[in-house]
């Protein structure tokens, strides 16, 4: 009596939606899979979960065995509903693992553009180029490659995360590369370099370092960005007042990205920090001069010198005394925290009112 419940147990199963069961392939054509699942009936895949898995489909024979998961216990025809979409999805992340493993290239296609670059189909996932991991050649054409295969490698993969990212230039500026990556390992941290602007954006300036190579004497570089609050000790609002595409520029090393082989850099760390003994330079109770270089609702600064702004708090600022930014302005060092880089000021007035300083 055991046995044959045991045999029956084996023969019939109670399935529900979500069950991962294993099986091997028992026939296949272009518009279904049959697997047998030792259940009552075949198990099948179809319509859509046969298209949401063709690159594993493709790739499947009769005899082979598989790992499908139920969608629909028992169908009106008296069909098992299989899906082979997390199989496929978990042999995908393998193989790019593998790719990241060995630099093997292959094709992925490109679905649509973002601001950060091109959006991709790659094995039934979603995988991203980045602007920067794309050539010069086609850094300005991304649009161009939405419904098109495009010859990549893969740079990361996280499976927890969902992030897949490829570079396209690894393969199509492959010696540039492999020549910058020699320079690379030649940078410290600190370095000072010297280069030109290359792009101006709302975020900071991309520099491009120049190196001349003795052994084949063409010239190789590497590009890099000063950031906004690189830029200079002073506050920057608008990038483009502090340089244009074709300056000249001397930029510090701040930091070196061995995977993309770009550098952070600063101008602004080659200049001496103005707020450095700032209390000796600008003592409580000092007259000094300055220039008003922006209104808020909560007071008037004023540029002391390039990187030292002070606040006028509008408690602070008499009646009768409107200021506007350029104005030039008197003014007294009420108070300073240098650990905070803040300056209170007040305003020198020829007749002062009662109990204002």
């Amino acid at each position: 009596m055991e046995e044959l419940l045991a045999l029956n147990k084996n023969q019939i199963r109670g399935l529900k939606r979500g069950d991962v069961l294993k099986g091997s392939i028992t026939e296949k054509s272009r518009r279904a899979l049959f697997i047998d699942i030792n259940a009552k009936t075949e198990g099948v895949v179809f319509d859509r979960e046969l298209k949401e898995a063709r690159d594993l489909v493709r790739e499947l024979k009769v005899g082979d065995e598989v790992t499908a998961t139920v969608v629909q216990p028992e169908n009106d025809s008296g069909q098992i509903i299989l899906s082979l979409k997390k199989t496929a999805l978990d042999r995908a992340w393998r193989f790019f693992e593998e790719k990241l493993e060995t630099g093997d290239s292959f094709v992925v296609q490109g679905r649509e553009i973002n601001r950060g670059g091109l959006i991709v189909n790659a094995r039934g996932l979603q995988g991203f180029v980045p602007s920067s991991q794309f050539s010069r050649e086609l850094s300005n054409q991304i649009g161009t490659l939405v419904g098109k295969g495009i010859e990549v490698k893969v740079i990361e993969v996280d499976w927890e995360k969902n992030r897949l990212i490829f570079s396209e230039r690894a393969i199509s500026e492959a010696d540039m590369l492999a020549a910058q990556k020699k320079i690379l390992g030649k940078i410290k941290i600190g370095d000072i370099l010297e280069g030109k602007i290359t792009a101006v954006m709302p975020f900071g300036f991309f520099v491009k370092v120049s190196f001349n190579s003795e052994e084949n004497k063409e010239e190789n570089f590497l590009e890099g960005l000063v950031h906004i609050s690189e830029i200079s000790w002073q506050r920057v609002d608008e990038v483009a007042k502090f340089g244009k595409v074709g300056d000249e520029v001397k930029v510090k090393v701040l930091a070196i990205d061995e995977k993309s082989g770009k550098l952070n850099l600063s101008i602004k760390q080659l200049i001496d920090d103005p707020w450095n003994e700032i209390d000796k330079k600008y003592p409580k109770e000092k007259n000094v001069k300055g220039k008003i270089s922006r209104i808020t609702p909560f007071g008037a600064f004023v540029l002391l010198e390039p990187g030292i702004e002070g606040l006028i708090h509008i408690s602070k600022i008499p009646a009768g005394i409107d200021p506007r930014v350029g104005d030039e302005i008197d003014c007294f060092v009420n108070m300073i925290d240098p650990e905070n880089r803040r300056m209170s000021l007040g305003v020198v007035l020829t007749t002062k009112p009662v109990g204002y300083k």
